[in-house]
């Protein structure tokens, strides 16, 4: 027992020594009811949020405005029931075609920062609007792009590979292994690219939900290989917070600030659920 306590106060340690990189910074997350469903038809619900623990609702709700729900045969699916409440947002959407079905909420464009009569400004939107939006006269003016994704899986039936077709835009994950088809104590592969070009020696971080029942935040870190790929073994059943980001002259975490002039930026989330 005293070196079981030993080892818990050595590991909340390393967790507080941490905290700069990951539990101090807000993670964005969307959560699926289910994610493995039979039948002819079903329901799922999806949660979102920003928080400091991930599934756990304690600090903002998430906008929903660019969420995307893709059917398998490529058509999209309207959200149904949408309501953003103060700490989540959530909806429910009905499927109805057998195959997997893709639930992102990704966002990219420009950010640009820019000095005018000795003012400081700063605009963040489509990089179609920035030329508009920038003032006559503005003087130092940079700008970087940006591309957010935050996605997750559901497959009625059987598993289809449709929706994991590549937009090209950000940060994206091309299954090896199909992201509702993965079980606690078995390894699962994933390749992670960049503007459709290989991300390698990447760091992706992989977080248990549940951490508010338990001392331990089981989180670990594993890294990519040449190829932009990276295999874990779930250590057990439930869902799993997936993370990894890029930025321009070196990595930036989850949930990196906004202060100085832009860089450009991708992050990208996604949501597993690993069955037992």
């Amino acid at each position: 027992m005293t070196r079981f306590k030993t080892a818990a106060a050595a590991i909340a340690l390393m967790a507080a020594l941490a905290a700069p990189l990951s539990a101090q910074a807000h993670r964005r997350w969307i959560l699926p009811s289910s994610t493995v469903l039979s039948g002819a038809d079903a329901w799922i619900g999806i949660d979102g949020g920003i928080s400091n623990q991930v599934f756990v609702a304690d600090h903002a709700a998430m906008r929903f405005d660019n969420v995307k729900v893709t059917a398998p045969d490529g058509s999209t699916v309207a959200p149904e029931h949408l309501m953003q409440g103060q700490y989540r947002s959530t909806f429910d959407i009905h499927l109805t075609q057998p195959g997997t079905y893709k639930i992102a909420n990704a966002s990219a464009g420009m950010m640009v920062t820019w000095t005018l009569n000795g003012t400081p400004g700063r605009w963040r939107g489509p990089a179609a609007e920035m030329a508009a939006n920038v003032p006559a006269g503005a003087t130092d003016v940079v700008g970087a792009p940006f591309a957010n994704r935050i996605e997750t899986f559901a497959t009625l039936g059987e598993p289809t590979t449709t929706v994991f077709q590549p937009t090209g835009v950000g940060i994206e994950l091309v299954p090896v292994t199909h992201p509702t088809d993965v079980v606690a104590g078995e390894a699962a592969t994933f390749q992670l690219i960049r503007e459709n070009q290989p991300m390698a020696d990447t760091e992706v971080t992989i977080a248990r939900g549940g951490i508010r029942y338990r001392d331990n935040p089981d989180e670990m870190t594993v890294k990519t290989d040449a190829e932009g790929k990276f295999t874990v073994t779930w250590p057990e059943a439930g869902m799993y917070w997936i993370n990894t980001a890029w930025r321009a002259g070196g990595p930036a975490p989850e949930g990196m600030g906004r202060g100085g002039p832009p860089v450009a930026s991708a992050s990208y989330v996604a949501v597993f659920e690993v069955l037992p």
